[in-house]
Order: C-alpha cells, then sequence, then structure tokens
C-alpha cells in the first residue's frame, strides 16, 4: 500500500484540557490506570504487545438533561422537493410559532442555535429552535407531543442531553491504540468473504480470533438499496477493490505491513475489449441503485449524499468472487467471465459469478456496448485506480485493505470537519444531516498519532445518562486529545460496536442489541 500520511460546543472544553500528552500510552503504563480528558476516569487492559484498551467514563456532570417537546419546522427536501420538517426555523418562524404555543397554553423557549466549526459550513447563526416543558420521563414528553400534535403542531420528544449546546452529562468511551512498532501482527479491512451480507462485528471477530474489531463503513441496510452489507463507498479487502467510492470521501487505508493512513479517495474501474474501453460505474451493487450517490450520471445528484439512494439508467457494474449472492435479474446484458477474463458468456442478467472469475452487467446504452464488444472467448480486462483527492495513486497490494465512511475530523492535528463536502450536511437544507453530524450519536473513528500508532475509538450513545454520544466536532476534539493528528468518521449510530478477544465490550443502541454491519476492521 503507498499513499500519503500525516504524521463550540461543550465537551471542547472538557476534552482539550487533558492535552495529547495523556493520550498514548507508554509500555510500562499499559495494565495501569491512566489520566485522560477531565472529568473522565480511565481503565486500561493490555490486551496484546503493542495492544492496548482504554476505557473512558464521563461520570454524570449534574447538567440536568431532560425530556422535552421540539416543534418541528416546516422544510423542503433540496433534492426532491418533498415537503419535510427540520429542527430548526428561522427568528420569524420561531416567534409566531412560540406566540401559538404559549396562547395554547404551552410556555415556549426559543434557543439560538449557531453553526458548529465545520471547515465548510457558514458562521454564525444556524436557526432557532422551539421548545416546550420539562419532563423526567421520555413517555411523559411524548403524551404532550401528541397533544400538540393534534392542536396542529409538529411536535416531537427529545433528551436535552443530545444538544451540541449543552454540556455533556455522561459518556462512555473505548479506544484501542495499536502500536505497530512493537505489535506484530496485522491490522486489516474484512467483509468476512461475503460482500452481499450483514454479520456482527462481535462475531467476526470471534471468527477470526481477532483481539480487537471495529465495525467499519457505511453499507446498504435496506432491500430497496440494493444488497444489504454492500458497502455504501469505497471498500478493498486483501488488496482487492470491491465496491467503489461515493465521491472523494474520508478512508482509512491499511498496509499489509501495518503502516495505515487517512485519507480522502475517489476509484475508478474501466472495462477493455481490445482498443475498446467503458467505465464500470459500481462494483457488487445492483445496477441503477447508488446509495449515497456521488458519481457521475446520477439522479437527482452526483454529489455524496449521506443515507440517499440515487439512481440512474445507464452503467456497467463489476461482480466479483467475493459478491456472494445471487447476481440481480432484470432487462440489460451480462456476461461472466473466468479467472483470467475470457468471456465465458453474454446474455441476460441473473444466475452467479463463476466460480473464481466476474460478472458484468450493463443497463441502458452500456448494455448495448457490453454486447457489442464482449465476445465468448475474447478477453476483458479491468483496470482499477484508487487516487487520493490531490491525484497521488494508491497502490493496493495483497493483504492491504480500505474502508470508508464520512467526513474526515482531524488533519495535521488540526480540525478539518468538512461535511458539507462529504455529503453528511448540507447548508442549504435543514432538514438533512442536523441530527446526524449536529447532534450527539454514538460514533465509531479512526485516528493515527504522531508516532503512527492506530487509535480506533467508540463512544456510546443514545443511552439518557448513562452515554449520550459526541456530535462530529465534539468527536474531532476527543480524537486530538487522544493524540491523534489525522482523524476520521467511520459508521456510527446502532452500528457502533467494539470487539475484544471476540467479546463485545460497548453497549450498541439498537433497542435489539448488536446489529448485523457491513465491513469491520480487525487486529489480529
Amino acid at each position: 500500500m503507498s499513499t500519503s500520511s500525516r504524521p463550540r460546543r461543550a465537551l471542547v472544553a472538557a476534552v482539550v484540557a487533558a492535552g495529547a500528552a495523556a493520550a498514548v500510552l507508554s509500555p510500562a503504563a499499559e495494565a495501569a490506570a491512566v489520566p485522560g480528558p477531565a472529568g473522565y476516569t480511565w481503565t486500561t487492559d493490555a490486551v496484546a504487545p503493542g495492544v492496548t484498551v482504554r476505557t473512558g467514563l464521563l461520570t454524570p456532570q449534574h447538567n440536568s438533561p431532560f425530556w422535552t417537546v421540539t416543534i418541528t419546522a416546516p422544510a423542503k427536501n433540496v433534492l426532491t422537493g418533498a415537503a419535510t420538517t427540520a429542527e430548526l426555523g428561522d427568528a420569524q418562524w420561531a416567534g409566531d410559532t412560540a406566540a401559538r404555543l404559549t396562547a395554547a397554553g404551552y410556555p415556549a423557549r426559543q434557543d439560538t442555535v449557531r453553526w458548529p466549526g465545520f471547515a465548510d459550513t457558514p458562521h454564525g447563526v444556524e436557526g432557532v429552535r422551539v421548545r416546550t416543558g420539562s419532563y423526567a420521563t421520555q413517555t411523559d414528553a411524548t403524551a404532550t407531543a401528541a397533544k400538540l400534535k393534534a392542536a396542529g403542531f409538529s411536535a416531537v420528544a427529545e433528551w436535552t442531553g443530545y444538544d451540541a449546546d449543552q454540556a455533556p452529562d455522561a459518556e462512555r468511551v473505548h479506544v484501542a491504540v495499536i502500536d505497530r512498532n512493537r505489535f506484530h501482527g496485522t491490522v486489516e479491512a474484512t467483509h468476512d468473504g461475503t460482500v452481499a451480507q450483514r454479520e456482527t462485528t462481535s462475531s467476526i471477530a470471534a471468527k477470526a480470533g481477532a483481539f480487537i474489531a471495529v465495525n467499519g463503513g457505511f453499507f446498504v441496510t435496506a432491500d430497496a438499496d440494493g444488497f444489504q452489507g454492500v458497502p455504501a463507498g469505497l471498500a478493498a479487502y486483501d488488496g482487492k477493490v470491491e465496491s467503489l467510492s461515493s465521491g472523494a470521501r474520508a478512508a482509512l487505508v491499511l498496509g499489509r505491513h501495518g503502516d495505515a493512513a487517512i485519507e480522502n479517495l475517489t476509484s475508478a474501474v474501466t472495462l477493455r475489449s481490445g482498443a475498446a474501453a467503458h467505465a464500470v460505474n459500481g462494483v457488487n451493487r445492483k445496477p441503477g441503485v447508488v446509495r449515497d450517490c456521488g458519481r457521475p450520471g446520477l439522479t437527482p445528484t452526483t454529489q455524496p449524499r449521506q443515507d440517499f439512494t440515487c439512481t440512474t439508467a445507464d452503467e456497467l457494474v463489476l461482480f466479483t468472487t467475493e459478491f456472494g449472492a445471487a447476481l440481480p435479474a432484470g432487462a440489460g446484458t451480462q456476461v461472466t467471465l473466468d479467472r483470467t477474463g475470457r468471456v465465458l458468456s453474454v446474455g441476460a442478467r441473473g444466475g452467479a459469478v463463476p466460480a473464481g472469475g466476474s460478472a458484468v452487467q450493463g443497463i441502458g446504452a452500456s448494455a448495448g456496448w457490453l454486447t457489442a464488444h464482449a465476445v465468448a472467448g475474447r478477453r476483458l480486462t479491468v483496470d482499477e485506480r484508487v487516487r487520493t483527492a490531490a491525484g497521488k495513486p494508491v497502490e493496493l497490494r495483497a493483504g492491504d485493505g480500505i474502508v470508508s465512511a464520512a467526513p474526515v475530523l482531524l488533519r495535521d492535528g488540526r480540525q478539518a470537519i468538512d461535511a458539507a463536502t462529504e455529503g453528511v450536511l448540507d447548508p442549504k437544507d435543514l432538514s438533512f444531516g442536523y441530527a446526524w453530524a449536529e447532534q450527539r450519536q454514538p460514533r465509531t473513528m479512526a485516528g493515527l498519532d504522531a508516532q503512527g500508532r492506530l487509535l480506533l475509538v467508540t463512544v456510546d450513545g443514545r443511552q439518557p445518562g448513562v452515554s449520550e454520544g459526541v456530535t462530529l466536532e465534539e468527536g474531532a476534539q476527543l480524537m486530538r486529545s487522544l493524540g491523534a493528528v489525522d482523524a476520521l468518521n467511520l459508521d456510527g449510530g446502532g452500528s457502533t460496536a467494539m470487539a475484544v478477544n471476540g467479546a463485545l465490550v460497548n453497549h450498541p443502541s439498537d433497542a435489539t442489541g448488536e446489529r448485523p454491519i457491513g465491513d469491520a476492521v480487525l487486529v489480529r
């Protein structure tokens, strides 16, 4: 693996106070409790030579968060035009809504919310939030919200401890520190052999005998968006590209020799038949359906868009041996290839990838190109290229891997959250991304410190009074306090999981327990 590598809110003051010096463990301290960010109590376990896991607890700070009812503002999805709602509205809407609430017998509060310190969003006031009531339980708040809905308001029960403008009440953090100078195993990206599947992080870890495992990148979660478990972005395992990028989004690149880098990456694949060539628009996904968008020719946007599905009527999609599911059927053309790239068949879509081989499906005009240039017995070649945002090639060899998500959090020791560019927030659409990016959520993050050590971090969330999570900005500050100079956000929410020696150590937020995920990062 060859690529470049670089040696506001209430949580920030608490986290930065400890500084980076408290973050990195000396070998002598591996099995001892160590200090950490202000307000946290830390314990440390030595898992293997060069591998430690730190557990940090921020005990309740008596900030008195409570359940309340938020009145959401009318909004419109900028991509689809569909009517929706937003957490924040403008001052005129807020004033009018507060007056209506008060007249209805519900005393109103108006909170001015400012833009977070992202690198590519506006500064100043983002909007105004309107709320009413203080409740001891979610049930009570939900009951009031139902009454307000009946009275014509758009209302939702919320926990104020998730607000970035209030200090965190309680947090639970796990930090795996991997020192490649002392650890002689491997750090790898994996989908456990089958791309089109979902499996829990702890199950993948147990089968692989991994010391440490965390969930990896974004992935498809619904059949309507393709195949569940397929990465929604760039992914490579054992040196092979198994999914293409959705724009120049953040990625963790893992080398077989223990080197790692965090970059914004793009990818391109080309199918060649003699002198003729055609772009391959996707790998191991349903033709015409692109989760998280971010590729040319898509509708309604070619830009990255988190948790949004774009479509196209014209493209080629490559399926590898690792796809592991029945090939999608439908209009278009399919070509199957043996392990050398020689055409085995040309015909209708469906069936299975040949053992050790691959398949290419075309829809729209691309199906015509495939029919014209793929002849039984002819050899087709596939050219794969991965590059940094600056255009530098990333060479993948056996054992190398990539997991990708969004956004970048730190670059060269400085906060560098490119939330709008990577499609997790839209300054022109307050109905999109606010809760995902600006409120406290469970997070999984990865970082590299100045000595090249890899930090894999999980923060539990959505657990009032136990662990509320972090915003993207708070996550960046937490990673910096732990010594990271470069860091990115991996998949989070109910996907956030860390396993140590095959056993889950954090507390996932899904009501059903640990969520089956797409790919994972293993230390073994």
